[in-house]
């Protein structure tokens, strides 16, 4: 087992007394040992359970979450699960899913199978775990973000569903092992779901619930939310309704709708595009180097990759790219992303 440098743990006083608003009573109250004990008792259990611990400088680290203000310092992630997919949605709602709200789970997912995609959501009872459920049956990759530590699984009847995810996506928390799932940390939980996904989608959900919490999130982060529109009167379509009246979400009828904002291709529409072998003579040499880095990668090039590239100052890259997508040469994606047209 790996053992935690006592070092870290017991830092010498003096360290602390420098940091402004610490004094010698606060230090006398901070109980050394037990933090370390508890670091060596969550390392066994890491080791154990083969628990990938993903800190927020590690390149693993989702790319997308990162850019929130609020997001966690690490991560612990169990399953097999790439959380820097080249599509990424979250699909949420009510735990009191309808036959209504389960058949468009179902039509959702069918039709995200045709692009590459990974679905995330809270495992709850109801969308959530319906959500997860057809990804497993269409082959779609999903990771479940928790409300506590990967040693317990809540609610318990998700429990058979959460193992066959690992085989094709994992379970997701920012909480150590023995954390219990208290009720303030679901509202925590759904900033991660919001912020890992390119777009929300709401499909079923009433007024109150974490569904809404997560797309009033997802708003915030400049993020794209959707929902399925529901019937009048119906108590768990109110939500949605909610949301598009106001909005605060797109109306969404098929994955067509979505795939259309987001800009995305189907997977055999990318495979059969056909490689443009000339560059734009209009462009400069500068637009034109840039240029050949983008056609050249087989996805979407993130802004900070295209950079270390392109060897070039974000500031200046940023400009090349605007004047390059006002001519129409590239395309801009969510998070960033740029591709060729």
């Amino acid at each position: 087992m790996r053992a935690v440098p006592k070092t870290y743990l017991k830092p010498p006083k003096a360290k602390f007394l420098k940091i402004s608003g610490i004094g010698e009573k606060i230090i006398k109250q901070i109980d050394f040992d037990h933090a370390l004990r508890k670091a060596e008792q969550e390392l066994k259990f890491i080791d154990k359970n083969n628990i990938d611990v993903i800190f927020y400088t590690d390149s693993r680290y989702p790319r997308r979450l990162k850019g929130c203000h609020d997001s966690p310092v690490l991560l612990y992630s169990k399953g097999n699960a790439n959380l820097n997919p080249y599509h990424c949605v979250s699909i949420v709602g009510t735990r009191n899913a309808t036959d209504y709200g389960r058949q468009l789970c179902r039509q959702l997912v069918e039709e995200l199978q045709q692009y590459n995609v990974l679905v995330v959501s809270g495992l709850a009872l109801g969308i959530d775990v319906a959500a997860h459920k057809e990804c497993l049956k269409q082959g779609v990759p999903t990771v479940g973000v928790l409300g506590h530590g990967l040693d317990k699984l809540y609610p318990h009847q998700n429990k058979g569903t959460a193992e066959k995810m690992l085989e094709n996506g994992g379970l997701l928390s920012e909480y150590p092992s023995g954390t219990i799932p208290d009720r303030e940390n679901f509202p925590q939980r759904n900033r991660i779901v919001a912020g890992m996904a390119d777009a929300t989608i709401v499909v079923e959900a009433g007024l109150k619930g974490g569904a809404l919490i997560t797309a009033e999130i997802a708003n915030s982060y400049n993020r794209d939310v959707f929902a399925f529109p529901g019937r009048l009167g119906d108590e768990y379509s109110e939500g949605c309704n909610f949301l598009i009246r106001n909005n605060k979400a797109a109306l969404l009828t098929c994955v067509a709708d979505l795939a259309y904002s987001l800009g995305w291709e189907k997977n055999t529409d990318i495979k059969a595009a056909p490689e443009q072998l000339l560059l734009p003579i209009d462009l400069s040499a500068e637009e034109r180097a840039v240029y050949e880095i983008i056609r050249q990668h087989n996805q979407a090039l993130a802004i900070d990759d295209l950079a270390i590239k392109a060897n070039m100052p974000m500031s200046q890259l940023a400009m090349t790219l605007l004047d390059m997508e006002l001519q129409g040469f590239i395309r801009s994606l969510p998070g960033k992303m740029y591709k060729v047209n």
